[in-house]
């Protein structure tokens, strides 16, 4: 007041308002704690309106000084936008405003306009502005469902109420135009949105699944429909009391996650991203403390359902519409059944695949009960594992919330998440995931493995792809916890002793094969035939194939690709051998069956006599159990009488570098050249006449344009050794272990140690260094941890030198 009386300009007086603004959003924190969600925005968007009306005022005053007009006769009006016009306002949200005017010869009505909005800019307010003339909102709202949703959420802050009358009418002309058309659009929207941000750990707020944009949603079908302001002012046929209450508690605990959101980022973020979880679950109240981070990451994905499954039902209720994907039926009910049992019956009755209908869901929401499921309930619930598609039916009880009383043992799982850096989605998610995946089984040999299976095992086994994880979130092992926990539920449901004999063991052992696949050695007697001792029926190694098939697809990315499938399949081939053949599969032995398979071969028959020799004096043994007879005969002719090497590379599925090379190779310089690629295997094979055989796997294929470059390494690494100057990894004496009694050709080092660049070229330098023969390697990585596993051929260079080789690598 003192500055506008002394006549002070206006950039002074936005400074003082700037200054005035640093200490409020300095505030809000403070302000945050004491308030709840949907207070705090209401609260902060009320401290907006203020701030505008004195911009306002501000303008008037430097326009007009001591004559200013009355402001109804003034045709400016300032009306919030979006959530400001909601009352919704985040912290580092847009404040969208719209300044609507009408034009008339006494008043320079562009000059004050431009004044407010300086003044606001000068103020530094993230403001996302629109100038209108009166008489042109509603063409400009009639071809636009965004700008037409903004208008219908317009709410007066500051001018004239008569010019806001005018506004008023105009908007009621525009939420009466084409409301078919804009609600269809607007719905469409939404589900665009939700296959763009699918309910995750990481969580979209806003435009995700069960985000603000499906309460919006209701708000703008509902104002179009029925004029209405607020959510709740919607008929009682359309939105039953408690389920407003549910939805309501809902969404305010979404606002205030929200809220901290941006509070702890301090900027605009809609997503909730793993590492903020720590720091957000602190703002709301929540012990620093792993299982309070989970208490709160499963109460944000449980109430995120909450408002997706009220939402939906209430979106049908207002269009006749659904949100549902295009992909399958939606399944209706007859409004006939409101029994749960009949209810499970009917969907697990179903053919097809199909997704829950509105009214399917509402149906099992006020479905008759006991109080505790009985016998007969779990009957019904057992049948739906015996339907071509379970997912269907488990997904209508996971959406419904139904799964809690159905399927008890997800109770304490369905939202928990999994901050392990390996999985994409929650426990739940994951496991009907997973039920999907071994019902979409796209490798052909699995298929066939699953197609002679009996139905009784296909149910048993949709049951324990279900349950696998269910043992998750606790402090013991979760798949002791989770076999136990599948028993008792399996007892309930009237499963016989063997198979829940059956279940326990699979649930026990889930995660045994995609373990040895990736981190033992496939090539070890040993390794096979304990594997094979755990699963020692055909039929049990069937299962736990399938099962870990169903695992692995389930958690998202490519952690199931070409090469953990070439893994898994071949410690399932070797398996099967050592489940049918009674006595010990010795290296020696398993080499003679595979020549013998290659002696048979027309191929090798038309082989040169002195090479046909040649190959079946190739000394290493892994050679013939690893690759296949046409492999191996190929191999064979590149390297008969070979002058040099040569070398291939192959970029489809992943990038693969095989070399036949007489004499050495500077392996150590390759893998320096290619350390930004992830190594997963490699062989080295002696075959003859000095002859040398590598090939090099790596987990990704690189882009066209590098395959030059590689070339130009090759060539380098195969024409002379090149020193290198090798950074030292820190690697603890403890995270080597050697075995030379591996085999009888064999000895094995294993390295379990944090990653670090250039680690495997500085081992492989060492290994040069005492002349040491790698048959081949694995390598295994999770978050910040790497595993490599090396078969050495015993050759004395390398068991006779394991303590300098320990001493070279960690001091």
């Amino acid at each position: 007041e003192e500055l506008l009386y002394s006549k002070a300009p206006d950039f002074g007086i936005a400074k003082l308002l700037r200054e005035d603004i640093k200490r409020y959003f300095k505030s809000l924190e403070s302000s945050f704690i004491n308030l709840k969600g949907r207070d705090f925005l209401y609260k902060h968007t009320k401290a907006i309106d203020t701030l505008l009306k004195v911009v306002y005022k501000v303008a008037i005053r430097s326009s007009f000084g001591e004559y200013r007009p009355m402001k109804n006769t003034l045709p400016i009006a300032l009306i919030a936008l979006g959530s400001y016009g909601r009352e919704q306002l985040c912290v580092h949200s847009d404040i969208d405003l719209m300044i609507v005017y009408k034009e008339t010869q006494g008043y320079n009505i562009q000059h004050i306009i431009e004044k407010i909005l300086h003044i606001l800019w000068d103020c530094g307010l993230r403001l996302g502005h629109r100038v209108h003339i009166v008489d042109e909102l509603f063409d400009v709202a009639k071809g636009d469902i965004t700008i037409k949703s903004s208008f219908i959420e317009a709410r007066f802050i500051e001018g004239s109420n008569y010019l806001w009358t005018e506004v008023q009418n105009e908007i009621n002309i525009i939420r009466h135009y084409k409301q078919e058309e804009f609600i269809e659009a607007k719905i469409e929207e939404l589900k665009a949105l939700h296959r763009k941000y699918p309910l995750t750990m990481e969580p979209n707020l806003k435009d995700g699944e069960g985000g603000f944009r499906s309460a919006n949603l209701i708000y703008w079908i509902g104002n179009i429909l029925y004029n209405i302001n607020k959510i709740k002012e919607l008929p009682r046929d359309i939105i039953d009391e408690n389920e407003y209450k549910k939805f309501h508690i809902a969404l305010d605990f979404i606002f205030r996650v929200r809220s901290a959101l941006h509070l702890a980022t301090k900027r605009k973020e809609d997503r909730l991203r793993l590492d903020l979880i720590p720091q957000i679950a602190k703002y709301l109240g929540y012990g620093d403390s792993y299982r309070e981070h989970i208490k709160f990451a499963k109460l944000v994905g449980l109430q995120l359902k909450v408002i997706k499954l009220y939402t939906s039902i209430w979106i049908y209720n207002l269009t006749d519409r659904t949100l549902l994907p295009n992909r399958n039926i939606a399944l209706e009910v007859d409004d006939k059944i409101y029994n749960l049992k009949d209810l499970l019956n009917y969907i697990s009755s179903q053919k097809v695949e199909f997704e829950p209908h509105p009214t399917l869901l509402k149906a099992f929401i006020y479905a008759k009960r006991p109080k505790r499921a009985t016998e007969d309930i779990y009957k019904s619930v057992y049948k739906i594992f015996s339907q071509r598609y379970s997912h269907s039916s488990i997904n209508t009880l996971i959406e419904s919330q139904l799964i809690y009383y159905t399927v008890s043992p997800l109770k304490k799982v369905l939202n928990l998440p999994q901050f392990d850096g390996y999985h994409k989605y929650p426990v739940g998610m994951h496991s009907l995931k997973a039920l999907y995946e071994l019902e979409h089984i796209e490798d052909i040999n699995l298929k066939k493995i699953y197609d002679r299976i009996t139905p009784d095992r296909k149910a048993l086994l949709k049951l324990v792809v279900l349950l696998h994880d269910c043992g998750k979130g606790r402090s013991r092992d979760h798949s002791i916890v989770g076999a136990e926990l599948f028993a008792v539920y399996a007892k309930k449901i009237g499963l016989t002793q063997e198979e829940i004999k059956l279940g326990r063991e699979l649930i026990l052992y889930h995660t045994k094969m995609s373990v040895v696949a990736q981190r033992e050695d496939l090539h070890s007697e040993q390794t096979i035939l304990k594997f094979a001792s755990i699963f020692s029926t055909q039929e049990r190694l069937d299962l736990i194939y399938l099962l870990t098939y169903s695992d692995m697809r389930a958690v998202g990315g490519r952690v199931y690709n070409d090469f953990t499938a070439k893994l898994l399949y071949n410690l399932y081939r070797l398996a099967s051998v050592a489940i049918v053949e009674s006595g010990k599969l010795s290296e020696t032995t398993k080499r003679v069956k595979r020549e013998k398979s290659l002696v048979k071969s027309e191929e090798f028959k038309s082989l040169p006599k002195p090479l046909q020799r040649r190959l079946l004096s190739i000394p290493s043994d892994l050679l013939f159990i690893k690759y296949p007879p046409e492999k191996i005969i190929e191999i064979a002719k590149k390297s008969y009488r070979l002058e040099d090497y040569i070398y291939s590379i192959e970029n489809s599925n992943y990038l693969t570098i095989e070399i036949i090379r007489k004499d050495n190779l500077d392996l150590s310089y390759l893998l320096s050249k290619l350390i930004r690629l992830e190594l997963v295997n490699l062989d080295i094979f002696k075959l003859f006449d000095g002859v040398k055989y590598f090939n090099l796997e790596f987990r990704e294929v690189v882009d066209s344009s590098e395959i030059s470059y590689i070339e130009d390494i090759l060539y380098k690494s195969l024409n002379g050794v090149i020193e290198l100057k090798l950074p030292k990894p820190q690697i603890e004496a403890d995270e080597i272990e050697i075995d030379c009694k591996h085999s009888r050709e064999h000895a094995i080092m294993r390295v379990n140690t944090k990653r670090q660049k250039g680690l495997l070229c500085y081992i492989m330098d060492i290994f040069e260094k005492f002349k040491i023969d790698i048959t081949s390697s694995k390598i295994f990585t999770k978050l910040n941890r790497v595993s490599f596993l090396f078969l050495i051929e015993k050759n004395g260079n390398f068991c006779n030198n394991t303590e300098h080789i320990i001493k070279d690598l960690t001091e």
